[in-house]
């Protein structure tokens, strides 16, 4: 499982240093792709599999089953980190994130997710106000 929250830097050739507490998870491939609120998803290369076996259960007649899919894998790239447990990420993927130098990368449960560090900061703020009047509304009796 994946948690917490941490501040890697991209060197210049794109490349992010796994946080230290994702390695063992992530050591022996991921899959990066486009996330939802323009963050990137990191997948163990297992749990991105499994994924994908259930988006494409989507009825090939859903129009929105087919855009999903189709953004959602046409971004992908899988990668095996390096021997210092860097992986890099594409431009493309950089751009649609529109990540720099500075990222933060959250733990998310059965994901990483990498964010430019301000639009976190952003996210963070806007969604902290709400987030103790929604428990009851998206997992009834979790408290």
């Amino acid at each position: 499982m994946f948690l917490g929250t941490y501040a890697p830097r991209l060197d210049e050739k794109g490349r992010l240093i796994l946080p230290a507490k994702f390695r063992d998870e992530l050591e022996s491939g991921i899959v990066v792709t486009r996330g939802q609120e323009r963050c990137l998803y990191v997948f163990a290369t297992k749990d991105f599999e499994e994924m994908h076996e259930r988006i494409r259960q989507a009825p090939i007649t859903s129009k929105q089953g087919r855009d999903y899919l189709r953004l959602f894998l046409s971004g992908a790239n899988a990668e095996v980190p390096d021997k210092q447990h860097r992986v890099t990420i594409p431009a493309q993927l950089r751009a649609y994130a529109g990540l720099d130098r500075d990222v933060t990368v959250i733990g998310a449960g059965n994901r990483a997710e990498i964010w430019d560090t301000a639009a976190w900061e952003t996210y963070y703020a806007e969604q902290e106000a709400g987030f103790a009047d929604t428990t009851e509304e998206v997992i009834p009796g979790l408290f």
